[in-house]
């Protein structure tokens, strides 16, 4: 009878997590793995297969906690205006924190990994799609409270808002000076709200 597991597959998840956003999916060894998530590497195999399917297990995880709380502002019902600013302050606020140098899991991978890995595509066409959906539902909202900006084209706008999300990203990723990345959030949504 085989025993019991000694972790807890949430925690290792955790801290391949932060290993992946740290030095990426190409710069993380399998026996730095091993070494992060504190079991032997028979365990890692046995628990996630590969360190493919640790990786995939991983932006999954990152998906559902790390984003979801994130863009929380944006996916409620009732977001507008409010909750774009929100969104975007708290992106620059990253900028000044313990994720200065890391930026987005997510963003990451969409630049080191998508257009090489069909498993990591997936979840990043989930996160853009995801940025889209949020973005258009609170542009709507802010539409019909009259605080969005003459001309401005939702679908087009939720678009470039996106974006402006994975460029943050990656200019906090790049360790770029925190006031250009306030300003770079500021200019974004004085684009589109009054």
């Amino acid at each position: 009878m085989a025993g019991a597991k000694k972790y807890d597959r949430e925690d290792l998840l955790d801290r391949a997590i932060e290993l992946f956003r740290r030095q990426g999916y190409a710069g993380t060894s399998t026996a730095e793995l091993v070494e992060a998530l504190g079991v032997n590497r028979k365990s890692m195999y046995a628990e996630f297969g590969s360190k493919q399917e640790l990786f995939e297990a991983a932006l999954e995880r990152y998906s559902d906690v790390n984003l979801t709380r994130v863009l929380a502002p944006i996916e409620h019902p009732d977001a507008s205006a409010d909750a774009i600013r929100t969104a975007f302050d708290s992106y620059a606020s990253a900028s000044e924190g313990a994720f200065n140098g890391l930026g987005c899991l997510m963003a990451n991978s969409a630049v080191e990994r998508a257009a090489l890995d069909p498993g990591c595509a997936r979840y990043v066409d989930d996160y853009l799609k995801r940025l889209n959906v949020g973005f258009t539902n609170a542009l709507s909202n802010a539409d019909a409270m009259g605080d969005l900006r003459d001309g401005v084209k939702i679908d087009e706008t939720a678009a470039m808002l996106a974006m402006s999300v994975v460029g943050v990203s990656a200019l906090i990723r790049a360790k770029a000076p925190s006031d250009q990345v306030h300003a770079a959030c500021r200019a974004a949504t004085k684009m589109v709200l009054n």
